[in-house]
């Protein structure tokens, strides 16, 4: 019979700090799928959605000492490494050609330009369906969509700076709603 481990987040952080292998497996066990989504909702491509989710628990392997949890829960900082990952492969050069190449498939056809992630299982969109609807958009727009901020600040004609405070205030909301 398996012993199944369960580790808070201070205890999770503080092992990973002291690089156990456990503690790195339980990490990608539990928290994989909900970042190979929000990946996979950026580049749309599973084969690479894969590999950017292994470019970023090796990131997370590195940099956890970066972590700081007065700032945001350790999923909030790995959400953000994700979604930072995702959109600079979707920018680079390389992905850009590759796509001008792409043959059309059947699956172009089927897919109709979006796909519906789990983030819906996880229950993130019920939550943020919860804030504001000034913060609402902003939340979907930078995090389910991967606008940046000068992008939804252009899009939506608001200030940069009036996007910046309404997104952080929804970030706050969130995590007041996610707290236990």
């Amino acid at each position: 019979m398996e012993v199944v481990t369960k580790y808070n987040e201070t205890e999770l952080v503080l092992l990973l700090r002291q690089r156990s292998q456990f503690a790195y497996g339980y990490l990608y066990e539990n928290y994989s799928g909900a970042l190979r989504s929000i990946i996979f909702n950026i580049v749309n491509d599973d084969e690479l959605a894969n590999d950017v989710l292994q470019e970023v628990f090796i990131k997370i392997w590195r940099q956890i000492d970066s972590y700081d949890s007065t700032k945001g829960r350790l999923f909030t900082w790995m959400l953000n490494i994700s979604r930072n990952a995702s959109i600079d492969t979707v920018r680079s050069k390389s992905f850009q050609n590759s796509r001008q190449n792409r043959e059309l498939t059947e699956d172009v056809y089927r897919s109709g330009g979006t796909s519906e992630t789990n983030t819906d299982l996880m229950g993130l969109r019920k939550m943020v369906h919860t804030l504001k609807d000034e913060y609402k958009v902003l939340v979907e727009l930078a995090y389910f969509q991967g606008y940046t901020q000068d992008e939804i600040s252009k899009s939506l004609g608001i200030p940069l700076g009036t996007v910046k405070t309404r997104l952080r205030n929804a970030l706050i909301q969130l995590r007041d709603i996610i707290k236990p």
